[in-house]
């Protein structure tokens, strides 16, 4: 399975993005979807995440009422929502698959499938 993630900028503070992640395949019936963020010279960490019926979601405290994850299971596709961005939200962006996870995980060693980051940046 290979993950393309895509949406990632340029913003002001304040403004919106919207980024994606496709799934080449639907290689199982049963998976989660995460976001994950590295800003220079910090470690990764988690964003959001959804399960595929959508039924479990989690957020970072630090992004809760800003961003909004969904998905499209007919498309694998998997969204992330980013409104009211702020300068430290600037980092790069991954998104994650756990196969076989029926709900949402938070942490980065529960997930199988990378992909390979999209850049966002958001000017003060």
């Amino acid at each position: 399975v290979q993950l393309q993630a895509s949406g990632g900028g340029l913003v002001q503070a304040g403004g919106s993005l919207t980024l994606a992640c496709a799934a080449s395949r639907r290689a199982f019936s049963t998976y989660s979807m995460g976001w994950f963020r590295q800003a220079p010279g910090k470690e990764r960490e988690f964003v959001a995440a959804i399960s595929r019926s959508g039924s479990s979601i989690r957020y970072a405290d630090s992004v809760k009422g800003r961003f909004t994850i969904s998905n499209d299971d007919a498309k694998n596709t998997v969204y992330l929502q980013m409104n009211s961005l702020k300068p430290e939200d600037t980092a790069v962006y991954y998104c994650a698959l756990d196969r076989f996870a029926p709900a949402a995980a938070t942490q980065e060693r529960a997930y199988d499938y990378w992909g390979q980051g999209t850049l966002v940046t958001v000017s003060s």
